[in-house]
C-alpha cells in the first residue's frame, strides 16, 4: 500500500446526512457506531483486474492504450467492452489525453504479450468491442503480467494492484475498485458483529468512473454484471422482516440489490445485469442507506444519490463537505446518506 494512501485511511472523515437533514461530521473510525442491532450491511466483494493495457496498434505502428470497460457476455469471456486513448499515461488528466489512432473492425492490437482484434467500433470512435486471442486462462495470465490498475493523475505515482484491493476482495471481476468498501476494516466489521449488526456481500463488476469525453461519460455506467448468493438474499429477507435497515456500501451495492428487487422488495438470488441509471425518481424497494464517497455534480455516481434525497438536502451536503475539506478521490472520505422519506409521508 502507498504510504499517501495509508495515511489517508487513517484520518479519514465521514459526513452523516440523516433522513431529516441532520449532518454530522465524524471521523470514519466510527462507522462501527452508527447502526443499530439489526440492521443489515451488504458490500461488494468484487476485487479489482489490472484493466489499463498499454500496447501498439499494429496497423499504424501507434501507441495505445486500452481500458477494458465492461464484460459482454458469459457466453464470451474473452470479450469486452473498452474504451482506447492515445500516447500517455495516468498523468496526464483524462481529459487532456491525446485522441489515438482511426481504428477499424478487424485491426490488430498488441498489448504486451496479449494480442486482441477489434470486433467492431460502437457508436463512438473511442469506444469498441474488444476480443483478446487465445483461452480465457491465457488472457488472465496475460492481464497479471503485463497489464495495470486503471488510475487518473491525483495519484501520480503507479499504484500496484493490492493497492486497489479492499480487504474484503474476492473474484476479479471489477474494472475499477468499488471503493467505498476502502472505508472498511476488521476492527469495524468485529465491531458490528458484537452489536449484532449484520454483514453480507455480494460481487459486482463495478465500471469505469471517468473516459474522459463527456459523451461517453453521460452513457454511464455501463451494464454491469452482479452475483447475490442466497445466504445475502437470506440476510436481506430477515432484516426487512424485523423491520431494520439495510445499508449498501457503495453505489455498486446499490445497483445490484434493486437490479434483482422484486416489487414487494424481496431480493432474487443468482446473476443479473444492472441496467440504467438510478436517479432521481427512481424508487429505491431495498436500500434504506449508502455509504459512498465525495461525488461531484453530473457524475453518474452523483446522480444514483438523487433517489436517495432531494437537490437541497444534496446541495446542503455538498457545501457541507467542501466546507469540512473532504476528499474527493477513491482513496478519499465518505459520506453515509440516509434515504429521505418521500414528500407527504408521515410517521404512522
Amino acid at each position: 500500500m502507498i504510504a499517501a494512501d495509508r495515511l489517508d485511511r487513517q484520518s479519514a472523515r465521514l459526513l452523516v446526512v440523516e433522513p431529516d437533514g441532520t449532518m454530522r461530521d465524524l471521523p470514519r473510525a466510527n462507522l462501527g457506531t452508527l447502526f443499530d442491532p439489526g440492521d443489515l450491511v451488504v458490500a461488494n466483494d468484487a476485487a479489482t483486474l489490472p484493466a489499463s493495457l498499454h500496447g501498439t496498434h499494429l496497423q499504424c505502428g501507434k501507441t495505445i492504450e486500452i481500458r477494458l470497460a465492461g464484460w459482454l457476455s458469459p457466453s464470451a469471456p474473452v470479450r469486452f467492452l473498452a474504451i482506447v486513448f492515445g500516447s500517455g499515461d495516468h498523468r496526464t488528466r483524462t481529459e487532456d489525453r491525446l485522441p489515438p489512432p482511426a481504428l477499424s473492425s478487424g485491426d490488430r492490437l498488441q498489448l504486451g504479450p496479449l494480442q486482441a482484434v477489434v470486433k467492431r467500433i460502437l457508436d463512438h470512435p473511442r469506444l469498441l468491442e474488444l476480443s483478446f486471442q487465445g483461452t480465457r486462462a491465457a488472457m488472465f495470465a496475460g492481464l497479471a503480467q503485463h497489464g495495470r490498475p486503471i488510475q487518473y493523475a491525483h495519484v501520480p505515482e503507479p499504484l500496484a494492484l493490492w493497492d486497489v484491493w479492499t480487504r474484503i476482495a474476492a473474484r476479479p471481476v471489477a474494472f475499477e475498485a468499488p471503493s467505498a468498501s476502502f472505508a472498511l476494516d476488521w476492527r469495524t466489521l468485529q465491531a458490528w458483529r458484537r452489536r449484532e449488526i449484520g454483514f453480507a456481500t455480494l460481487t459486482h463488476a463495478a465500471g469505469i468512473s471517468s473516459t474522459g469525453d463527456p459523451a461517453l461519460d453521460s452513457r454511464l455506467p455501463f451494464d454491469e454484471p452482479y452475483h447475490i448468493p442466497e445466504c445475502t438474499v437470506a440476510q436481506v429477507a430477515r432484516a426487512q422482516l424485523k423491520g431494520s435497515r439495510i445499508i449498501a456500501i457503495g453505489t455498486s451495492v446499490v445497483r445490484a440489490l434493486e437490479a434483482a428487487a422484486n416489487p414487494d422488495g424481496s431480493v432474487r438470488a443468482g446473476d443479473g445485469i444492472a441496467t440504467g441509471r438510478i436517479a432521481r425518481g427512481t424508487p429505491l424497494r431495498v436500500v434504506d442507506a449508502v455509504l459512498t464517497g465525495v461525488h461531484q455534480l453530473g457524475e453518474s455516481h452523483f446522480e444514483l444519490l438523487r433517489a436517495f434525497a432531494d437537490d437541497s438536502l444534496l446541495a446542503s451536503a455538498s457545501t457541507a463537505l467542501t466546507a469540512y475539506g473532504y476528499r474527493a478521490h477513491e482513496f478519499g472520505d465518505s459520506m453515509l446518506l440516509n434515504r429521505q422519506p418521500p414528500p407527504n409521508w408521515r410517521e404512522p
